[in-house]
């Protein structure tokens, strides 16, 4: 059976010892000569490990025009996002049961970036990364239609957010996250002033060979989700009982991803990485219910992203 893919923990102690064995912490020396580094090279290579590093969806999210907002509301924004953040995990750990049968609001919360305003959020691939987005999306058109702490939400003000999904390596250094697929995220956040949802090639790439294609989000099946290979070796089916609130057991374009396209809009280069951009839009139809009175719900339908291709 297929194992879930670790996240590389590479250790302080560790690279240290190597240093200690394989070099001198301090040398002054009358004469400066250029040492030979190959065996220390060797060996930090062989503990690294590089190629064997795997790879781990991230989400970014961010907050647009942050410092356009008051002083005051400013101080509250790291409050809103927080519960925009617990709601979005009660949605999806309820929701999307089989998806998220392995993470847990401890699992989620402990895998997350905070920048106050948004921040990154670390998952196994970009099924959930866009799940949770889709989520998030929901709970934001929520508070901005006043169905969410409606008199908070009068205090602070409507707000926009720019998504990116990307998909590559992952390690951990001293309890926090580092690797490429954080910071290319980063860098695609940053360049984007469109509110978009914007993924890397890898994440495209992903998508591409497990299901078709972006594009059969809006027909794909619960069933055939269970049938992607991460999601076969080592998921319980018994969630597929519960059932699932974006995908149906039947397509039906009714319901869920309505609609899905994709297009390359493109590179951006930074130093001697060339990262290519593709724009994602969604239209996700989901019905919302007051937890404290279900008879209280809305059928609520938001885009993920938008349509303007300009460039980034």
């Amino acid at each position: 059976m297929a194992r879930t893919k670790l996240i590389k923990h590479i250790e302080y102690d560790k690279i240290l010892k190597i240093l200690e064995e394989k070099d001198k912490r301090v040398v002054f020396e009358k004469t400066n000569i250029i040492p030979d580094h190959a065996q220390l090279l060797e060996e930090l290579k062989h503990y690294i490990s590089y190629q064997k590093i795997g790879q781990k969806s991230v989400l970014g999210i961010d907050m647009y025009q942050y410092s356009a907002f008051g002083g005051f509301e400013q101080s509250l924004i790291p409050f809103l996002f927080k519960i925009m953040f617990d709601a979005t995990i009660n949605l999806c750990l309820k929701n999307h049961a089989f998806i998220f049968q392995k993470y847990s609001r401890e699992k989620i919360e402990n895998s997350f970036i905070s920048t106050g305003d948004g921040g990154f959020f670390i998952f196994d691939n970009p099924m959930h990364s866009l799940v949770f987005a889709s989520n998030f999306a929901i709970i934001i058109r929520a508070y901005n239609a006043f169905h969410f702490y409606p008199k908070f939400r009068k205090i602070i003000g409507g707000i926009n957010m720019r998504y990116a999904i990307t998909y590559d390596k992952i390690y951990t250094f001293k309890n926090n996250f580092y690797g490429r697929a954080i910071i290319n995220n980063a860098r695609i956040l940053v360049k984007d002033n469109l509110n978009r949802c914007l993924i890397d090639e890898h994440a495209h790439t992903w998508f591409t060979t497990n299901l078709d294609g972006v594009e059969n989000l809006q027909i794909i099946t619960l069933d055939e989700i269970a049938n992607i290979y991460e999601f076969n070796k080592n998921y319980d089916r018994k969630f597929l009982e519960q059932g699932d609130e974006i995908f149906e057991s039947r397509p039906s374009r009714k319901y869920g991803i309505i609609n899905s396209d994709i297009l390359k809009v493109g590179n951006i280069t930074s130093k001697e990485t060339s990262i290519s951009v593709y724009n994602l839009h969604l239209q996700v139809t989901i019905r919302l219910y007051n937890e404290q009175n279900r008879e209280q719900n809305r059928l609520i339908t938001v885009s993920l992203g938008n349509l303007n291709t300009t460039g980034i």
